[in-house]
């Protein structure tokens, strides 16, 4: 009886899944397949741009009960669209310059067959994330890989920046911070307990790393 009533909570979460991407503009829901095991969302097929299958795995993520997400869409750019690695690095460099949250002169940008690899270290998370998502947009992309090192300009911790980040999920209505732990040992967050869905455990991730001077957050929130 319990496998029977996770197999139809998989096929409600797939369907489910399958109507997001339908409504996500930014993709072609013709182009991805969608199976889902426990609550484990897996995408697979092929997609011209890292920008769609970034998309397509944001999507993935707003629906409800989905616990996580395997994104194993393959990226295959038409030749005739594609960019020489040359070109995307020139493109990446001026894209980071654009992006206001993004710190340019404390980063370094390769790029081989497509796939861009950053490096450097930034102040916040926010840029890391800032800086991924500048270059990941441009055309001809085939991937990005983040190895950008979170350093803070400020060093704190302790019960007291354990509770002020409990009163910021508690202010965040996409959040119910009741059923979360936080505990803060030096520059390193843990959490632990259970949420609704991967996208209330993305955003009370995305809440503790804003807290001043976190290096690391280790997330051990289970979706229920």
């Amino acid at each position: 009886m319990a496998t029977d009533t996770i197999t139809r909570t998989d096929r409600d979460i797939q369907s489910a899944v399958l109507d997001e991407l339908t409504w996500e503009p930014r993709v072609g829901p013709d182009e991805i397949g969608v199976t889902v095991t426990e609550g484990v969302v897996t995408l697979t097929g092929r997609v011209d741009s890292y920008a769609k299958k970034w998309a397509a795995e944001r999507a993935a993520h707003r629906v409800a009960r989905v616990r996580a997400v395997a994104n194993d869409l393959a990226v295959r750019i038409d030749t005739a669209a594609g960019r020489e690695d040359p070109e995307i690095a020139v493109a990446a460099v001026r894209a980071l310059e654009w992006d206001a949250f993004v710190p340019i002169e404390a980063l370094q940008v390769t790029v081989a067959d497509g796939w861009v690899t950053l490096h450097g270290e930034v102040e916040w998370e926010y840029q890391r994330r800032a800086a991924e998502r500048s270059v990941g947009r441009l055309t001809g992309v085939r991937g990005v890989s983040n190895g950008i090192a979170i350093r803070p300009a400020v060093h704190t911790g302790g019960h007291d920046l354990a509770e002020r980040i409990v009163d910021a999920l508690a202010r965040n209505r996409a959040t119910e911070a009741e059923e979360v732990d936080v505990r803060v040992h030096g520059d390193t967050v843990l959490l632990d307990g259970q949420v609704h869905s991967a996208g209330e455990r993305a955003e009370i991730e995305r809440v503790v790393w804003n807290a001043p001077g976190i290096r690391e957050v280790h997330n051990h929130l289970v979706v229920r």
